[in-house]
Order: C-alpha cells, then structure tokens, then sequence
C-alpha cells in the first residue's frame, strides 16, 4: 500500500467523522433552511440521514471488507433517509459506494472517479434538479478531484482541493438561485455536503474541524433574520415518506403517480426496496396507492406548515435571547445541578468520575445554549480533554476553564463576569478555581494499597488530587482526616452530601468539624451525587 492509499478499515473511520462534523454543525445548517420547502429542517435530516449510516457500519464485523462497508452505507443511508435532503444524501452516497465497489485499497484517481458516478446517481434521483442547490455544490467538487487525481495528488491533498471547491460552490449559490440571494443566505443543503467533505478531510489529517466564511455580502448567513411565514405560496401541506417493500416495481411509474397527486417527489431505491418522498395533501392515498404495490415501513408524516411555524418561533426566540457568554458544566447528582444552575450555568451533562461524557455529548451541550459563545467546566480530570476537543469544532467560539471538581466550578461561576471578554473570563475563573482544594470520600470496592496505606473493599476513603490521602470505617473520621489534608489557611470549607448520606449524617459532620476548626466557616449542600459520600472544599 502507497501513501497515495488508504486501508478499507479507515473508511468506517471517516464515515463517522464526516458525520460528526454535521452533527456539531447541525443546527447552523438548520438556520439557513429558508428555501424551498419546509419539509423539516436540513441539518437534522441529513445528519438523521448519517447516524443511521453510522449505526448500519457499526453492526458489521471487525474487519469487514470495504465492499461490505459500501454496501452498509448504501443500505443504511436508504433505509434512514429524512426529508428531501436526506435522500438526494442518500443517492449522493450511493454512487460513491458504487464507484468503490470491488477495490480493497481506496487511492486518489478512484476518489475521483467515484465522485463522477456520485454526481450522475444523484442527478438521476431528482426529476427536475434546480442549481444553487446540494447538486450544485456536489458536481462543482467533484470537478476539482480528477485534476488532483491527474497531478498525482495524494488522496488528503485531493480531498482539500474537494472541501475548497465545495465550499467556493455554496458561497456562489445565492448567484444561481434568487431567492437565496433575497433571503441573504446560502443553501443550507449544500453547506451541509461542504461539511461533510470537512469532516473527511479532518478524518483524513487528524486537524480539527474548522469554519468557513460563507456569509452573503450585506448579510448574516447563519444568524437569519425574520423567517418567511408565509405559507400560501406552497402547493401541499403534508411531507409523507417512507419505505416501500416488493418485487419489480417500477420507479418511474411511481414517480409518475406521485407528480399527480403532489410534488417534490424522490424514488430511489432497487425494485425489490424504494425510498419514497413526496409533499401532497392525500397522504392517505398516496400510502393507499403505495400498499397496493407491496409492503410500507418506517412512514413519516409531517404537516410543514405546523413545521414552519414552530421552526420560525423557535428562530425568532433563539435571535432574542442569545446571550454573550453561556455555560456548560458536567456533574452528577439532581444538588448538584441545581447549584450549578442557580450559579449561571445554562447545561447540565450528566457526568463524573465512572460516567464521562464524549465530546459528542459536550458538543450537543454547547450547541443548545443560547449564547454567542461558551466556556466548558468539565469538573473532572478524565473529562478535561473531550471538552478540549470541542473547540474548534463547535459552531461557536469555545474556552475550557479545566476544573477538577464540581466544588471548583462553583467558585470559577461566582467569577465569571457577563460584561467581560471570553479570554478574560477564562483567565479569571481559572484563578478562582485553582484557590479551591477538594477532597471526596468514598467507598473502596476491592482490596488494594495507596498513599495512605492497605485498604480492604468496603473501607471509606479520602481521595485528593488523585491520590488516597486516608482511609477509615466512617466517612466522619475520614472527613476530619481530609481537612486536614486540604485546610492550608481556609477560611471556608464546604461540604456537600450524597445521595446515601443523611440529612443528619451531614449535620453531625458539619458539627464535629466547627467545633475542633472554630477558625472555618462550614457550609453544608445537598449534592445528591452518586458514590460519592461527602465532597469537600476548602478556600
């Protein structure tokens, strides 16, 4: 195998990575989903569309053949199409798979020419293709590919050349469709192929994801303003899709149908299994139609003006109430989330010790709140790289204040100032969380030695830093061994309980310690964290 070659194995690998990126840029594909019809939103289709491809190669088996991970992509993507732009995806992916089909190594000149077959398979599935669409953006990066191919380009250089191209084509669209231009947008669908060709791209060198400028000159391409409401320019009410199962059908009779009883219509599929897409107002009779023809599943019917309606609601509300600065914060325990919150954190990711979030998860945090930008408080050690990896890939500037423990996130949000810069906000809580020193007892749940000495399974121990600073058969005469672990010349120590610790357990200890530290101001908390008994904080 060449450098100019990459092993079948790496295709699964980048097939989640491209949907990753779409993912993460899901909802600002959704924004520019002004045009043409309102048939769910863009983003979540295709990327709908690619969870279920990423599902279908996850159940093959190690070391499956590129062929048979052609196959799973061609099958899943048919099978979890959504909405419009999902299917033409869908065929956008069959023709690749087909243009690889029965190679064991992927090289530069075949990604060339299966970008060609893409193109063809996918202007094949839609009866009157209009440009300044996805098909746009896929016909003019295929282009780029077989020059680089011919100059001997390895396949990374071959697919950068593609991801430029792609995104120079959705930057034109609003040339070839007015109506883009008059809403000061690009097509959302296309965006979404120019992220996915950055997701391989970044699959392909390690980089992380990064932005493009694709704003219209005079407008905001992913902040829109007012969306259109108007509904009377839209032929059909209904978006109806699904699954039709049988033997020799026939696609062209039924897209033939299908024009006279609605519009937008997509077949696709082989003649034993069709995907079906088509905005009509007899949604009944186009199922009844399709029943007389074989077998239906996975039926999806939406009412676009309902769709279109909650879509620029929730537009408007997000344009209103974007902020500059939000949180996200990881934590474990309904106390805890509830201090977090009462603080200024906008999310909460369930989260902790035995329980750490994927960047996946930190990423979809961050994209719910409603804030121009965001700093992450991962509050674990083993958490501090996934939420590192969010910045760049986010859709949105990203920071990392890398606390430790929940205690330290409480003192970093208290110095956290709305007016001041990201940078000087970072700078700031991380002082304030770098004064705070923690400690958290817990139950050991084998046999072993540390810092501390033997410990035998079901002892309580005091974990510091990392490290077993005291191990006891009370959590009370382990606490009073931590503080003196963590006290250095605090002033305050707080201590928050568990979900097995009592109400009382709590005030006994909070008691015991005011008593032999009359120097500390002790304030107790419900944290309602699992395993973890007691948590403390000195500062």
């Amino acid at each position: 195998m060449t450098a100019n070659e990459v092993a079948h194995p790496t295709a699964a690998a980048l097939i989640e990575a491209a949907a990753d990126a779409l993912k993460a840029r899901r909802d600002e594909v959704n924004r520019l989903n002004v045009f043409p019809v309102p048939d769910g939103d863009t983003g979540t289709n295709m990327s709908l569309t690619m969870d279920a491809v990423v599902a279908e190669v996850g159940r093959l088996r190690p070391g499956a053949t590129l062929g048979e991970i052609c196959q799973a992509v061609t099958h899943g993507s048919l099978m979890g199409a959504r909405g419009n732009s999902g299917v033409i995806l869908s065929q956008i992916l069959r023709g690749l798979c087909e243009g690889l089909a029965g190679v064991e190594h992927i090289d530069a000149p075949l990604i060339a020419s299966a970008l060609d077959n893409s193109v063809t398979v996918a202007f094949q599935a839609v009866r009157r293709p209009v440009e300044g669409t996805m098909l746009t953006v896929l016909r003019d990066a295929a282009a780029s590919a077989a020059p680089s191919a011919e100059a001997g380009d390895d396949i990374t250089t071959l697919v950068e050349k593609v991801v430029a191209s792609a995104f120079d084509s959705v930057r034109r669209t609003p040339d070839l469709l007015p109506v883009l231009k008059e809403a000061g947008v690009v097509d959302a669908g296309g965006y979404g192929v120019a992220i996915l060709a950055e997701g391989v791209a970044a699959g392909l060198s390690g980089h992380k994801i990064r932005s493009f400028d694709v704003s219209v000159a005079g407008a905001q391409t992913v902040e829109v303003g007012e969306p259109e409401e108007d509904w009377e320019g839209q032929r059909f009410l209904y978006c109806t899709e699904f699954l039709l199962f049988g033997q020799g059908l026939d696609r062209d009779a039924i897209e033939k149908y299908l024009t006279g009883i609605g519009d937008s219509e997509l077949v696709v599929g082989t003649p034993d299994q069709l995907k079906v897409h088509v905005h009509t107002d007899e949604p009944a009779t186009v199922l009844g139609y399709a029943l007389g023809l074989g077998e239906v599943a996975n039926v999806h019917v939406n009412n676009m003006r309902l769709q279109t309606r909650e879509r620029s609601e929730r537009l408007r509300a997000e344009s209103q109430d974007v902020k500059e600065l939000g949180f996200v914060a990881v934590a474990a325990g309904k106390g805890l989330e509830d201090i977090l919150r009462s603080l200024g954190v906008d999310v909460v990711v369930a989260g902790g010790q035995t329980m750490n979030p994927s960047t996946q998860e930190l990423l979809r945090a961050i994209e719910a709140v409603q804030a121009r930008s965001v700093i992450v408080l991962p509050n674990n050690r083993n958490i501090i790289l996934a939420a590192n990896q969010t910045i760049g890939i986010a859709g949105k500037p990203v920071a990392v204040v890398p606390t430790t423990a929940v205690p330290q996130a409480f003192s970093a949000m208290l110095a956290a100032d709305p007016t001041a810069s990201l940078e000087q906000n970072v700078a700031a809580m991380t002082a304030a969380a770098e004064d705070v020193r923690t400690a958290e007892i817990t139950t050991a749940i084998k046999d072993s030695k540390a810092k501390a000495g033997a410990i035998r399974a079901g002892q309580v121990i005091g974990v510091s830093e990392h490290e077993i600073e005291a191990v006891g058969d009370d959590v009370a005469s382990v606490a009073k061994a931590m503080l003196d672990v963590i006290e250095g010349d605090a002033e305050t120590l707080t201590l928050i309980a568990g979900e097995q610790m009592t109400d009382d357990e709590l005030a006994a200890i909070a008691a015991s310690i005011g008593e032999t530290h009359p120097e500390l101001e002790v304030e107790t908390h419900r944290g309602d964290q699992p395993l973890y008994a007691l948590l403390m904080a000195a500062e």
